[in-house]
């Protein structure tokens, strides 16, 4: 019997467990040499595999692997923003020539909706050509909008549980910092990453539970405006003296000057101005009703790619939907993404199981309005109850080596490469 070869590809953002995912799908493939041969990662997302970069994963230390666990974001293996689509003909020939060519059967991508488009496709395509290919996807997103608003397909993706403890434990910091400064600096303004969609943001009121800070968290589906939003933070500032702010980086406060990537989601870190520095030159402006100034500061890669405030929670459920993943490619379960859905009851469980990619592909999960406080300046404890579970109890363990962390350091070690050289379809000039 010939085995079939697994390859495994990432693409989009990265988040601070996406790597334990990694972890449980090359643990879980070597556990069926009878039916799985070599493990292979596409070096930097499907760019890797239309360029027939194929990390050897087989290859690698069983202690380098092991140590994916708590190595966060993408240099293990990269990833990308490159969109296969439907138009791109040449590029999904070139896909099957190369799981062709390196014996591939297995084909897991591991992202959020775009991702699951791809892997759709694939593995529609796959059943098309009559290729003996079973295509699942792997959940990865910081922004809680994989899957559908009755949290039926998942319950949240991995990867956000880690950036909700990172907001949470970050608001309580500014807190202390703003009750000791407000005499001279009353309002602090922290953007939060989320796009329009509002599930990161809301994460600080897990900072503050029994609402007893100032805080006001402005989520872009309340959909306020600037000059509202600044009377908002006024009223806080006489009331308490000062304010902590957190907004979203997708409010609409004018024109950004946005930079979009390949998917076409906005790039709010290479945009020529951000929300929050818009509203604190707004504030100063106009005058805040206390002495001193606002000021602010924008949080960006740092709530994905830091090992130290991953969520236990987080990092055991990535690993488990990257395991399930696994269990599902060799019961030929192709066309469908490993998920996480809660059980019901007062304790916190989960199970994992699958939802249809054709259902998960390009989906947008929103933020549910209900959630949202009637002054448009708060979540409500339905979105507490929710969200609580996911930031686990305690803090990871993080190897240590020299006084510096211990991140795994995957060997290069590629599969020879047997067809031409290919320029992807959206790089042609």
């Amino acid at each position: 019997m010939t085995h079939k070869n697994l390859l495994i590809a990432q693409s989009g953002g990265p988040s601070p467990v996406i790597n334990s995912s990694l972890r449980g799908v090359v643990e879980t493939a070597n556990q069926f040499p009878d039916r799985i041969g070599a493990s292979y990662a596409g070096w930097h997302g499907i760019e890797g595999v239309l360029g027939e970069e194929l990390l050897d994963l087989s290859a690698q230390d069983r202690q380098e692997i092991s140590l994916l666990r708590n190595t966060p974001a993408a240099g293990a293996i990269g990833t990308c923003r490159y969109k296969v689509k439907g138009a791109f003909a040449e590029d999904f020939e070139r896909i099957v020539a190369v799981l062709k060519a390196h014996n591939i059967g297995y084909f897991l991508y591991n992202g959020g909706n775009d991702s699951m488009d791809t892997a759709n496709k694939l593995a529609r395509l796959a059943g098309e050509r009559g290729l003996d290919l079973v295509a699942v996807g792997v959940p990865k997103t910081i922004d809680n909008d994989v899957g559908d608003s009755a949290f039926k397909l998942i319950d949240h993706t991995p990867g956000y549980g880690s950036v909700a403890r990172y907001w949470s434990h970050l608001v309580q910091n500014a807190e202390e910092e703003n009750r000791g400064a407000y005499p001279s600096d009353p309002v602090l303004v922290l953007q939060a990453m989320g796009r329009k969609i509002g599930f990161i943001p809301a994460a600080a009121r897990l900072a503050d539970p029994e609402r007893r800070m100032p805080l006001l968290i402005f989520l872009a589906e309340a959909r306020l405006s600037l000059a509202e939003m600044a009377d908002l933070v006024n009223a806080t500032v006489k009331q308490h003296g000062r304010a902590v702010v957190v907004v979203s980086e997708g409010c609409d406060v004018g024109d950004l000057g946005i930079y979009k990537d390949a998917f076409g989601h906005a790039e709010f870190g290479a945009s020529e101005a951000t929300v929050q520095q818009v509203m604190v030159n707004y504030l100063n402006k106009h005058k805040l009703p206390a002495r001193g100034a606002a000021r602010g500061q924008n949080y960006g890669a740092d709530q994905r790619d830091t090992a130290i405030y991953a969520s236990t929670v987080d990092l055991d459920e990535a690993f488990r939907v990257g395991q399930k993943a696994v269990l599902m490619a060799v019961a030929g379960e192709s066309g469908f993404m490993s998920t996480i859905l809660r059980d019901e009851g007062p304790i916190y469980s989960v199970r994992y199981d699958k939802a249809p990619l054709m259902d998960v592909a390009n989906s947008e999960r929103c933020f549910p309005t209900s959630w949202i406080s009637a002054d448009k300046t708060d979540v409500t404890d339905n979105f507490v109850n929710y969200a609580r579970p996911l930031i686990g109890e305690d803090w990871p363990s993080v190897p240590m080596l020299d006084g510096r962390q211990r991140f795994a350091r995957l060997a290069p070690k590629f599969a020879a490469k047997k067809l031409p050289a290919y320029v992807p379809q959206g790089y042609r000039k």
